[in-house]
């Protein structure tokens, strides 16, 4: 394990503060979260026999990457604030990167020592075996996962989540930002409370929904499972492969349907509503808003 600590430059010389930034520091001396300390840290695990993976960050950034490896590289990047130097320092000394195997998964964790008048996080960013069952927790901070061909669930309270060249089952939640994901393969869930939800080239199946928020969705591929679109206010926009077999299911409350594909036993677009098939039918493709427009291309 390397460390590396960057102690922020203070304006003092010849043991005495003077000029402006001496001015400033005398006058924030004891403000809560007025002085700040970094680290870096970086540790080599061994990768767990099942390849699954679990990770819990509550303050922080969190990126895994998949590479032709078989141990596992955890570079954090630590940083507190607090209302002194000394405190700041102590509070960094505080956090801490713990990892062991819970039944069949190896679980990282940070811990981060709560203090009314002291904040700490870290940001991680994880080299994995390809092969890696990821799973990501994140209280307050973005996830980005990339280049895995394993299962992955990706949940944020309060950052945006972005998957991208993921080969496996995705299920992604969010409660107050978007969700990105592109050249995806598999069963992809994607949740939002209020945020977006862009999904480029997926092969596969997908089901998303948000509350407040855009859903635009591009499909290399439809798997048999369908593809279900739902938002209760924003729009909807769905394209699809050149030929696809599938069974159209479009409704809005309040806004328009622009439909370009051309359905076989089509019902009029009236009360909202358009039905019909697409060459021989099959896979569901059902799409739902409250307030807002569908286009389907």
């Amino acid at each position: 394990m390397t460390l590396r600590r960057r102690r922020e430059p203070d304006d003092s010389g010849d043991g005495q503060e003077h000029g402006f930034g001496g001015f400033l520091r005398s006058l924030l001396s004891g403000i809560p979260w007025s002085e700040r300390a970094t680290a870096d840290e970086r540790i080599t695990i061994d990768a767990p026999a099942s390849r699954n993976l679990r990770v819990h960050n509550t303050n922080g950034r969190t990126s895994v990457v998949g590479e032709e490896r078989d141990d596992i590289e955890v570079q954090v990047a630590k940083t507190a604030r607090a209302e002194s130097a000394d405190a700041a320092h102590q509070l960094l000394d505080e956090i801490r990167l713990i990892h062991g195997i819970s039944g069949d998964a190896l679980e990282l964790d940070v811990e981060v020592p709560r203090k009314w008048n002291r904040r700490g996080h870290a940001n991680l960013e994880l080299h994995v075996p390809r092969d890696t069952n990821v799973d990501v927790a994140v209280s307050n901070g973005k996830i980005a996962v990339t280049n895995l061909r394993g299962r992955v669930r990706a949940r944020s309270s309060n950052g945006s989540v972005m998957i991208d060249d993921v080969v496996g089952d995705i299920e992604v939640a969010t409660t107050n930002a978007k969700v990105c994901c592109a050249a995806t393969r598999g069963r992809l869930v994607a949740r939002s409370s209020n945020g977006k939800i862009e999904l480029d080239e997926h092969c596969g199946s997908v089901d998303a929904s948000t509350s407040n928020g855009l859903i635009r969705v591009s499909m290399e591929e439809v798997g048999k499972a369908g593809v279900q679109l739902a938002t209760s206010n924003g729009r909807i926009l769905l394209e699809l492969p050149e030929e696809v077999d599938a069974d159209i299911d479009i409704r809005v409350d309040n806004g328009v349907i622009r439909n370009d594909r051309a359905l076989c036993k089509a019902t009029r677009a009236t009360n909202g509503q358009v039905k019909g098939q697409l060459g021989t039918g099959g896979a569901l493709i059902k799409l739902r808003t409250s307030n807002g427009s569908i286009s389907l291309r």
